[in-house]
């Protein structure tokens, strides 16, 4: 493979639908670059594990120069680490933002509909983080006593916030937080139980509407509201 540097990055790209090019800005070019090196990261792990994983094969996945992969992440390690890092940040994303003047109910449902979302669209990084929990955390266990850990608390206040000014059933706000994270992640987690159970080849986008359907109902029900229409 010929080698470049991230210099020979192409600045343009067609405009779509009229084949017409538009300048990139650097920013955008390193995001690019950046979310096609996690993706390929994503595939590399699931498949062969931290150990078997190589630099030269993520770069091959990305269809980037192993040169430029290493600009962005000097070494395996801090990859893996940004490939979770970014993983969470999707997972968590809808719920990081919710305030005590949210209405629970929608803050709730719309957590659980992205999170079986975020199963049916990225199950191999739903995998990579049960993985990397079953081991015992070697690479998370920082992240975990910090930033999760932080994550968490600051939802839980929201939630018992929510609970106080009773407008929500008194219950426990981390472990709500944990059911949430399983059930909308044994989607992707579970997949060939789920299959096999269901005598089903493959999932479809259905399965998962149903799902989050099915989830937001009873989780928001044992919250004491109602499902938003």
């Amino acid at each position: 493979m010929t080698k470049h540097s991230v210099a020979d990055i192409p600045v343009s790209e067609p405009e779509p639908g009229n084949g017409k090019s538009r300048k990139y800005r650097p920013g955008r070019i390193r995001e690019r670059n950046r979310e096609r090196i996690l993706a390929a990261a994503e595939a590399e792990f699931a498949q062969n594990g931290y150990k078997g994983a190589t630099i030269q094969n993520i770069a091959e996945r990305a269809g980037l120069p192993k040169s430029n992969v290493l600009y962005y992440f000097s070494t395996k390690k801090r990859m893996y680490s940004a490939m979770f890092d970014d993983i969470l940040g999707r997972w968590n994303k809808v719920f990081t933002d919710i305030r005590p003047d949210d209405d629970p109910a929608e803050a709730l449902a719309t957590f659980i509909r992205n999170k079986v979302e975020m199963s049916r669209k990225y199950p191999l990084a739903s995998r990579l983080f049960a993985m990397e929990i079953i081991q015992g955390a070697p690479f998370l266990l920082d992240h975990l006593r910090t930033n999760m850990r932080e994550w968490v608390r600051g939802r839980a206040d929201v939630i018992q916030t929510w609970i106080d000014q009773g407008r929500m059933a008194p219950v426990d706000p981390v472990q709500l937080i944990f059911l949430i994270w399983s059930s909308t992640q044994h989607y992707a987690d579970f997949q060939v139980q789920i299959l096999m159970v269901e005598n089903k080849a493959e999932y479809e986008k259905r399965d998962f509407d149903h799902a989050a359907s099915f989830l937001t109902e009873v989780i928001l029900r044992g919250c004491g509201l109602e499902s938003p229409t």
